[in-house]
């Protein structure tokens, strides 16, 4: 009989699609260990089995501190910051998005000074001043950690793809998942309610022009089509007016204390100026 722990081939069909095992063609010594393979391109494949274990182990972590507050989840680039928010939201835990202010943990001053138990980072490269300031104050870290991503002060590290915004969204949706399961908030045996791409980080311009795209639909293309046409009669109509006008309207010019002429509107060139004009 199968744990129920075990990695399951939907979960590995997630995975495989989000390229969760797609590393980078470098590789720190620490991280050898959860290297499967090299590719003949020289990008480093992770080990899935590692990073579920990982993941169970992280799970295990977060659930073993009482007050939920005292997790705080960080992500300093962009396309983490919305997967760190469904997560807190998920977990009811706390979380950094954005560009993280030194002396959060250790500068009592602040006015956000926080004092947290846990840590979950996403890319330990770009968020290596909260990994330093955690050191200090002898927080555990939980990391996802690249095959290139350096070890030291992280107590936990999770081997896969920290570069893409699908493999981010889906560590998260994996590891809330875990946790509200190891709480007993949901079972096993059915599936997560919650999307794994209500975790993926969305452009806000793409998302303006989808919901555009789907309030006009086809009444909105036919009015853009008849729009063109009504302004253009409109336009032809003001050209009329204002043609009969200048024609019935003649404009005097001067020139000098001698010569008066009066010139058609109809008729005038501006290349060519009228007889008597003192320039």
């Amino acid at each position: 009989m199968a744990s129920p722990l075990a990695l399951r081939e939907e979960d590995v069909k997630l995975m495989l699609t989000a390229k969760l095992h797609i590393g980078t063609k470098f590789c720190d010594p620490n991280m050898e260990r959860y290297i499967f393979k090299r590719r003949r391109d020289g990008v480093y494949i992770i080990n899935l089995g590692k990073t579920w274990e990982k993941l169970q182990l992280a799970a295990r972590t977060i659930v073993a501190i009482e007050n939920r507050k005292d997790i705080v989840a960080i992500s300093g680039r962009t396309w983490g910051q919305r997967a760190v928010f469904k997560f807190a939201q998920c977990t009811e835990s706390a979380y950094i998005a954005g560009r993280f202010t030194p002396g959060t943990f250790t500068n009592q001053i602040q006015k956000k000074f926080l004092e947290p138990r846990l840590l979950i980072i996403t890319d330990p490269v770009s968020d290596h001043q909260p990994i330093k300031e955690a050191s200090f104050v002898n927080v555990p870290t939980i990391a996802f950690c690249s095959s290139d991503a350096p070890l030291s002060h992280v107590d936990i590290a999770i081997p896969c793809n920290n570069k893409s915004k699908h493999s981010i969204a889906l560590l998260y949706w994996l590891l809330s998942r875990e946790v509200l399961r190891l709480r007993a908030v949901i079972s096993r045996s059915e599936p997560w309610a919650v999307s794994a791409d209500l975790f993926v980080y969305r452009d806000p311009e793409e998302a303006e022009k989808e919901a555009k795209a789907l309030e006009g639909g086809d009444s909105g293309e036919a009015g853009d089509e008849a729009a063109p046409e009504s302004k253009l009669g409109e336009y032809a109509d003001r050209g009329a007016d204002t043609t009969a006008s200048a024609e019935a309207t003649s404009v005097p010019v001067t020139g000098g204390a001698e010569t008066t002429s009066t010139v058609t509107a109809s008729t005038w060139n501006p290349r060519q100026p009228p007889a008597g004009w003192n320039q």
